[in-house]
């Protein structure tokens, strides 16, 4: 049995004294002749959330269940209790039957057209069969459906839109038919509206929104998750790249350069954005806190940076945050993180399902 006292952060404005951990779930009512009680004392938030990250893979492809482990506890470390998993070849099932690892929300496996994304990730197929593959994997995640929107051409040397109009919109027809979200891999600009108009819910990356795009999305209510910690990576790619694709290169960096004014006019119009690392590829994982940090340099407010990986995060994913009845999933801090969100960066405790773990 756990009382967790000092500061319980239920919401952004809403701050109790404390919260009790018996039996794995929260509770704000003090049990009767309570015995053997551990006080942990700080701020405390609702365990975070990594919306874009990938447990079970890493640049080559899948990897075994020691390595998935790792990852996995990796993000708990960091405090990242709960990550939407935003595509992987892996089978990471079992990770639902550990009591002390993260919750994982599943997007499946990639979607991508042929030849048109990294090898060994996606299924890669033509547009006659998006609709197919995408009831197929709307049935096996855990709500979510992942296409790769855009990719880069190898004809034109830059990047672009890689499906027909007609067949993204039959296919997040299906997808919302079936009761699942789509989200896409995007980091151009050609791909936004028309995912946008065929009903996308959420787009990873979006470099590329303009002032064109960002009211549609603000319209459609359809989320952003930025990635910032993978979008400093582009001038490394760019340099790499660009002796083979040098518009491709000078593409990249010009992303890169307005990343922080894009997600900054994004959160003005009113887009919700959401925290996500794109951890499990080429980078590490627990890397949370400096996706945090990174937007609050873009310009979000540090409550919104804060909501963006905690309360407003679970109740986007549809999971509760600190509530009567709830999973004790939480994070405890020596500062109130709201006043600056680096504190994110130094858990004081970690709890999962009423056990201290960190």
């Amino acid at each position: 049995m756990l009382r967790i006292k000092g500061r319980v952060l239920i919401g952004p404005d809403e701050v109790r004294d404390e919260v009790w951990a018996v039996g794995g779930r929260l509770t704000f009512d003090p049990p009767a002749g309570a015995r053997e009680v551990t006080t942990i004392e700080g701020w405390a938030l609702p365990g975070l959330v990594d919306a874009h990250c990938h447990v079970g893979l890493d640049a080559h492809g899948a990897v075994d269940e020691a390595t998935t482990e790792k990852q996995a506890l990796t993000e708990r470390h960091a405090g990242a209790l709960l990550l939407r998993d935003a595509g992987s070849p892996s089978d990471t099932r079992w990770i639902d039957d550990r009591e002390d690892l993260p919750r994982i929300i599943r997007a499946g496996r990639h979607i991508a057209r042929t030849r048109r994304y990294i090898r060994n990730y996606a299924h890669e197929i033509e547009p006659e069969d998006l609709v197919a593959y995408v009831a197929r994997e709307a049935r096996r995640g855990d709500g979510w459906v992942k296409l790769v929107g855009d990719w880069i051409d190898r004809e034109t040397g830059d990047l672009s839109f890689v499906w027909p109009r007609g067949a993204v919109e039959a296919a997040i027809a299906e997808a919302h038919r079936l009761g699942a979200r789509v989200t896409a891999h995007c980091f151009a600009e050609e791909s936004l509206a028309p995912l946008a108009e065929a009903g996308i819910d959420c787009v990873e990356h979006a470099t590329g929104l303009t002032e064109d795009t960002i009211p549609l999305f603000a319209e459609r209510g359809i989320a952003i998750v930025p990635t910032l910690v993978n979008i400093a990576t582009f001038p490394h790619l760019a340099e790499r790249g660009e002796g083979k694709f040098p518009r491709w290169a000078d593409h990249m960096r010009r992303l890169h350069a307005r990343r922080y004014a894009t997600v900054g006019a994004a959160h003005d119009a009113g887009i919700p954005v959401y925290v996500g690392t794109d951890a499990g590829g080429s980078l590490a994982h627990g890397l949370v806190a400096q996706e945090v940090a990174e937007l609050v340099k873009a310009g979000l407010p540090a409550p919104a940076a804060l909501r963006a990986a905690s309360w407003g995060a679970r109740e986007w994913l549809g999971r509760p945050g600190l509530e009567e009845g709830a999973p004790a999933d939480l994070v405890v801090y020596g500062a109130d993180p709201r006043a600056d969100v680096r504190v994110l960066g130094a858990p004081r405790r970690v709890i999962l399902r009423g056990r201290v773990v960190s």
